[in-house]
């Protein structure tokens, strides 16, 4: 008999928020650091992994950038894509769009080419092997300046063909989206789809920003717009789709334990919300492991699952046709699997 965990984690599924640094296990950190000639402050895989134990964003954001000083080469990035692209795959993701924070290499004096090079062939090098396609979104570090921004977007321009949209990541609270808004403005102007982390610590007033000031196209956490009717009205009014990362939450302890986790209250509210694994490496799994996550919480039906699947394929950037034949897809997973599940 099928659980409904095992149900949720056969779903054909993409995913729509993964941060490929966030992707970064302790064995790769240490076989990269030993290739690279790199001395670690961590003496054991074991001790990087106590390392991990934060309980709010900004430490947590201390010790990816300290992780992220392992990737060197084109091959570093290549390895990295490659080794999260074999894991989604093998959790029913068939499309993956993957951010990545330029900044935090060029800053440390990684040509830009590289980075994306090496990213790019291997997602190519994945989905030649496992058939899941991608698409890199390109993030803007917002506790740095605007002028860094724009910076970097215009070293991003000879690779355009290779990225499909802009994001805004790491520490939210104190650097609101409205401090962007000219940089999207302009990414706007070079075709590039927008998306914005909102409303994971900072206040709902952050959503209606990225919503007004950034034209985003897709909303990434969106926790606390739930405190805001009026905004959650006009996000489950306008499809906004939500990428939402229940074991991040958790972790990072935007949520007290994941029985009181808002998927429950973001679904009943109409809200196109999807499922999504954040930092893999760092918040206790990737996406399958937040499907069975929410499973156990006891929250959420096999419609609702169905439900955020079919969301996730919605709320990717890609072609209706595409989109139609993983919705294909799904129903054809669903039909196959009902009548072999049990609560």
């Amino acid at each position: 008999m099928t659980t409904l965990a095992d149900f949720a984690a056969a779903l054909p599924k993409a995913e729509l928020h993964l941060h490929i640094e966030g992707s970064l296990e302790p064995e790769l950190m240490f076989a990269l650091a030993q290739r690279n000639g790199i001395a670690l402050s961590y003496a054991s895989v074991e001790e990087i992994r106590a390392a991990y134990n934060f309980t709010r964003l900004q430490d947590f954001l201390d010790i990816y950038y300290q992780g992220a000083d392992v990737l060197r080469t084109r091959q570093d990035f290549h390895d990295l894509a490659f080794a999260y692209a074999e894991r989604a795959a093998a959790d029913s993701v068939r499309h993956a769009e993957i951010f990545f924070d330029p900044q935090t290499h060029t800053d440390r004096g990684i040509d830009f080419g590289v980075v994306i090079e090496g990213l790019h062939s291997g997602l190519e090098a994945a989905r030649e092997r496992f058939g899941i396609t991608s698409r890199l979104i390109l993030c803007i570090l917002r506790h740095l300046d605007e002028a860094a921004a724009f910076a970097t977007l215009e070293a991003a321009k000879p690779w355009l063909n290779r990225i499909a949209g802009i994001g805004l990541d790491s520490s939210e609270v104190g650097h609101p989206p409205e401090k962007f808004a000219r940089v999207f403005a302009a990414a706007a102007d070079l075709g590039l789809k927008r998306v914005a982390h909102a409303g994971e610590e900072g206040p709902p007033d952050y959503v209606w920003q990225a919503l007004d000031l950034l034209a985003i196209d897709r909303l990434d956490h969106g926790n606390r717009a739930l405190e805001d009717p009026v905004l959650t009205a006009r996000l489950a009014r306008e499809a906004m789709t939500l990428t939402v990362c229940p074991l991040s939450n958790l972790k990072l302890c935007v949520v007290e334990s994941m029985d009181a986790h808002p998927m429950r209250r973001m679904l009943d509210a109409g809200l196109r919300a999807t499922v999504n694994s954040d930092d893999p490496a760092y918040f206790g799994g990737y996406v399958n492991d937040n499907y069975r996550a929410l499973a156990a919480s006891g929250q959420l039906t096999q419609a609702d699952f169905v439900t955020l699947a079919r969301n996730s394929f919605l709320g990717a950037f890609l072609p209706d046709e595409t989109i139609a034949a993983h919705l294909a897809e799904l129903d054809a997973t669903v039909a196959r699997l009902n009548g072999d599940v049990s609560a």
